[in-house]
This record gives C-alpha cells, sequence and structure tokens, in this order.
C-alpha cells in the first residue's frame, strides 16, 4: 500500500452522554449515548435534555416501521408496454421474492412500488435486512431482481441500478410516505416542575414555540415532510459514534417534532421516518464503534433485525433529548448564544 493508499483515523471528539432513561418497549434501562461531534455545545444540551428524562418515567420508544429500499430503472419501447409491465408483475410477488431474496440469507422482501414517466419504468424494491443498515445488501437484491426482470420481459432495456426512486441521500417525500430505514417514535411527559426547574420554561412556551417555529416557519421554508429544529445535529454526531454512514443524516434529518400541554405538564416528542443504522457491516470493526456498540447492548444475540432497532431507538433518544433542550433554550431570550459564547469562544 503506497502512501496515496493509506488509510488514517479521523480524529473527531467524543463524549459519552448521560445517563438516558428509556421505558421500553425496544430498550429499557439506563444508557450513556456515545456522540462525535466538532460541536461542543451539543453534549451539554443533549445532557440537559438527559436529565429531563431521569425524571419522567422515561422515554418511550417504538419501532413503527423498518425497510431499506433501492429502485432500479428499465426502458420500454412505449408508454403502454411499461404500464403493461408494471401491472403483471403485480401478480407476481412469489416470483420477485424469489429473486430477490437469493442474493442474501438475510433479505426479506416486503414490496414494489413503481412510477412510469414517458416509457421509462421505475421499480422501488423493498426489503427487510436484518441487523445490517441495508445499503448493500438491497441494492444487490435489486441487481438479481433486475436481472431476473429483464429475462422476463426481453423487450425492456437496462438503463440503471439505481433510478433516484428510492431515494438514498436525499431530501425527498417518497421515503417519508413509503419508508426507507427504521421509523421510530419517541415520546414522554415531562413534569411542570420539571420544566420549569431543568429547562427554565413552561410546558405551553414550548408548545407555542413548536407551532410557531417548526411547524409554520418550516412551511414557510418550503420543507419537505420535516418540523424540527435541529434532528441532523443529534443523528450526525451518533451516526459518527457507532460507525454508521452519516451521509444518512440528510433523510434522517425529516421528521416532526410535537409539544403540547396536557395538563398543566408537557407531551414532548420526536417522530423520525428514516434512520438508517445498522449494528453489523461496514465501519463496524472500528475499536471504537465496537465498544459503543457494545455498551448499547447492540452487539447481544437476538433474532435478526433487533439489535439494529435498539440501535435505532437509542439514536433516537439523542434526538429526543437534544430537540428538548434546544427548544426550551429559544424560549428565553440570549440563553441560546449565551451558551455557545461560553462553551465556543476562547478570551
Amino acid at each position: 500500500m503506497n502512501d496515496k493508499e493509506k488509510i488514517e483515523q479521523a480524529m473527531i471528539p467524543m463524549r459519552h452522554i448521560g445517563p438516558v432513561k428509556m421505558a421500553g418497549p425496544v430498550a429499557e434501562g439506563e444508557f450513556m449515548l456515545p456522540l462525535a461531534t466538532y460541536e461542543s455545545p451539543l453534549w451539554p444540551s443533549v445532557g440537559r435534555g438527559a436529565r429531563v428524562s431521569m425524571q419522567t418515567a422515561g422515554l418511550r420508544a417504538i419501532v413503527t416501521d423498518d425497510r431499506m429500499s433501492r429502485s432500479v430503472l428499465v426502458q420500454a419501447a412505449s408508454a403502454e408496454e411499461a404500464f403493461r409491465v408494471a401491472s403483471d408483475l403485480q401478480g407476481r410477488r412469489a416470483e420477485i421474492a424469489a429473486a430477490a431474496e437469493a442474493s442474501s440469507r438475510f433479505a426479506k422482501f416486503l414490496d414494489l412500488h413503481h412510477q412510469i414517466v414517458g416509457n421509462l419504468l421505475y421499480l422501488r424494491l423493498e426489503m427487510q435486512t436484518g441487523d445490517a443498515s441495508g445499503h448493500n445488501m438491497v441494492t444487490n437484491a435489486a441487481e438479481s431482481f433486475l436481472n431476473w426482470v429483464l429475462q422476463q420481459y426481453p423487450q425492456l432495456k437496462y438503463v440503471s441500478i439505481s433510478a433516484n426512486y428510492c431515494t438514498d441521500k436525499k431530501a425527498t417525500a417518497v421515503n417519508g410516505i413509503l419508508g426507507r430505514g427504521r421509523s421510530v417514535i419517541c415520546e414522554t411527559v415531562i413534569p411542570r416542575n420539571v420544566c420549569e426547574k431543568l429547562l427554565r420554561t413552561t410546558p405551553k412556551a414550548v408548545a407555542d414555540l413548536n407551532l410557531k417555529k417548526n411547524l409554520i416557519g418550516t412551511s414557510l421554508a418550503g420543507g419537505i415532510r420535516s418540523a424540527n429544529a435541529h434532528f441532523a445535529n443529534m443523528l450526525l454526531a451518533f451516526y459518527l459514534a457507532t460507525g454508521q454512514d452519516a451521509a444518512n443524516i440528510i433523510e434522517g434529518s425529516q421528521g416532526y417534532t410535537l409539544a403540547e400541554a396536557q395538563n398543566g405538564d408537557l407531551y414532548f416528542s420526536v417522530t423520525i421516518p428514516n434512520i438508517i443504522v445498522g449494528s453489523v457491516g461496514n465501519g463496524k470493526d472500528i475499536e471504537f464503534v465496537r465498544n459503543n456498540l457494545a455498551e448499547l447492548g447492540c452487539l447481544e444475540k437476538r433474532p435478526a433485525g433487533e439489535n439494529a432497532r435498539r440501535l435505532a431507538v437509542l439514536a433516537a433518544a439523542s434526538v429526543w433529548c437534544g430537540e428538548l433542550s434546544l427548544m426550551a433554550a429559544l424560549t428565553n431570550p440570549g440563553e441560546l448564544m449565551a451558551a455557545h459564547r461560553k462553551l465556543e469562544r476562547r478570551k
């Protein structure tokens, strides 16, 4: 290996923040969250959210969907022919599953969607991928599926193994609608006195700001299936610390913060449709990554997919903590920049 091929390690500051209290059903107990970031104020911000979680019944996080997708593109002689093939494929699900699943013992076929533009036929394959994030596994399955399609319909022409109807590392509506990655909701109710003591705000103030900033403000900006303050900050730090493909924060940053004043207390939740993480695969053999995954309990012997789902809900917990803390800070004039000046500016 010459100097140009030498692999070096990029040193990113990392801290373990917490504990954060999880109340199930996927993860239960107290966890320290590994976060790797250059944005040092993120650590105390997530830490404050974690302290709040310890004063509640715990964060309940559920996985509502689990799939990875890859779209392929073929071309027909006409739109009519493309539509005929798409319609025919709807009745061949067993054959499609056999073709796609032949590529891996962990790949499980879930669904096939299509779109037609002129004589172009876009086919979106969706699979469960065990404990892997699934990028390569589903692309391999898509290649096997595509070869089968071209054999069954020789009138079609190959265009691409990836057709942007997937959609990978781009902010689109389709992932939120059809699903890509693990979709997680993380929620709890925060007592009013905890809001006032640890967050220096009130449930009503947080709920009001969420409406005016996250919902209305994002709508004015033309946000795509998204209404949150800064999901990407926590996801990036968590992804880097656990050996994930960090570019997936693009679709991961899409999601919703919901805040409601309920009987004087604060209901606070984050809904993140596209958390793309895995406990196995490329990047997981680095020592600090394996240590972090082990400490989170994501290297245990469990049924396929359970470690990755556990990792996804802990990623969502880090988002919940940081999102709550920032929203609380923004209700108080001057608090945000005072924290940044204290933590990031040298005298």
